[in-house]
């Protein structure tokens, strides 16, 4: 099948890509001309294991092609996927406007039947939307459909190629066909593709991300009130995860959520709750809890060190909203760097993959290390932010060499409490007992 992919950023690359994997001919069409450049010469663009190897095979075996040329990149596709930006306005509500100009622009361009398919994240009503816009200037068959992406960040290649579900939200016999044939490599398995109405479909990936936002936020709040009473919040975590109507995922506690989809989805949805009457009480509750959850561990620091900041050296290990992704995007790493600096702190961190995004934001007013023991000659404390493997299983010794004090803040529960007291640190992490410091 041919198909277009309009949008190369996270969504649009990986979508290309893992349909070009199973044999269709795809088209990655984007209005930046270094990056189809960069992409055209092999060069990927954006961090996610298991990605590149496949996108160099497909770009290589001629199934995956890139360019600026709208008119030319559509031409021959039965299928145009909008993976387009819809980041939340002053408003939160989501900015429709590459989508709507996409659709303006296919309006002029459109001489046969294809079936357009919002893939990015969008509003309920925004499929007729896009309808609209075409239909204003052309007069032909087409059908729009929405077919929201559940990619998280690390594993977005298993995600697309061995998805729990596909969501396809369109009530066109024709485009379903289509749809069938499409996905039908993806669920072999017999992992359901669910047909349903275009806005169901598109409630459903708001739905789904503001549910798991929520979650983690009780078990964030669950935390809080461990450190009050005096329990362990991961002997509570175990506890209810076993029950299967609460499952084990999305329990751990940790200084909040950040990342493309989570903040700006659940903003959106609460947005268009509000445009259409509805108080969401529980989203009101997860922003504000999730907010102030980003800095939880500033306090913490500032009581250890009795409030004297300022011409202490912190070192960050972890920058990424989570591993295996170099997405910076409302990372709460971003938010304690900024909290620290207000305080007079000397920072320095270390990321795998992040450092680059962060350096274009905050330049020199941190200090970058070449690796993560590197930036914690004399340092006053560590704060992990990230849970990264590489941190899980650190050299200790080295470490305390190098530390001005044994003191470790950990913001994502990466080590046991009890091996913190054996190796004599100062610890505290989010919802657990401190460690104190054994001489």
């Amino acid at each position: 099948m041919k198909i277009a992919v309009v949008g190369t950023g996270y969504v649009g690359l990986v979508t290309g890509t893992c349909f070009a994997e199973t044999g269709n001919n795809v088209t990655c069409i984007d209005i930046d001309a270094a990056k189809v450049k960069k992409l055209s010469g092999g060069e990927i663009t954006i961090y996610e294991p298991g990605l590149e190897h496949l996108f160099l095979r497909n770009l290589r075996e001629g199934r995956l092609h890139f360019t600026t040329d709208l008119a030319a990149g559509i031409k021959e596709a039965q299928v145009i996927f909008l993976a387009l930006p819809t980041p939340p306005g002053k408003d939160g509500a989501a900015d429709l406007s590459y989508v709507l100009q996409v659709a303006d622009n296919l309006g002029d361009l459109l001489t046969d039947y294809k079936v357009i398919v919002d893939k990015s994240t969008v509003p309920v009503g925004t499929a007729d939307k896009v309808h609209a816009a075409i239909a204003r200037k052309y007069k032909g068959d087409f059908d729009v459909a929405s077919n929201p992406e559940f990619l998280r960040e690390g594993v977005a290649v298993d995600d697309f190629m061995k998805p729990d579900r596909v969501v396809i939200g369109t009530t066109s016999e024709r485009a379903r066909k289509i749809f069938r044939d499409l996905y039908a490599p993806f669920v072999r398995q017999g992992n359901p593709v669910l047909f349903m109405d275009e806005r169901s479909a598109e409630l459903s990936k708001y739905a789904a991300n503001a549910f798991l936002a929520t979650k983690i936020t009780f078990m964030n709040e669950i935390a809080r009130l461990c450190e009050l009473f005096g329990a362990d919040v991961d002997m509570v975590r175990r506890a209810i995860g076993s029950d299967e109507r609460i499952g084990k995922r999305f329990l751990f506690p940790g200084i909040g959520y950040g990342g493309s989809c989570f903040p700006k989805d659940v903003q959106a949805l609460h947005r268009s709750a509000s445009e259409a009457g509805y108080q969401f009480r529980i989203l009101d509750s997860v922003m504000h809890v999730n907010e102030a959850q980003k800095v939880y561990i500033v306090p913490k620091i500032q009581r250890y060190f009795k409030g004297r900041l300022e011409g202490r050296k912190i070192a960050i290990w972890g920058l990424a909203f989570k591993p295996n992704t170099d997405d910076i995007r409302e990372a709460p790493a971003l938010y304690i760097i900024d909290a620290l600096l207000r305080e007079g702190v000397e920072v320095h961190v270390f990321d795998p993959e992040a450092m680059g995004h962060v350096k274009k934001l905050l330049g020199d007013r941190i200090t970058y290390g070449e690796d993560q023991y590197e930036i914690l000659e004399e340092a006053d404390a560590i704060v992990i932010c990230t849970e990264w493997s590489v941190f899980r299983t650190p050299d200790f010794e080295k470490m305390a060499a190098a530390l001005a004090q044994k003191v470790i803040f950990d913001g994502r529960n990466v080590f046991e409490v009890s091996q913190m007291q054996d190796l004599g640190y100062y610890y505290e992490s989010v919802g657990r007992h401190p460690a104190a410091i054994m001489d």
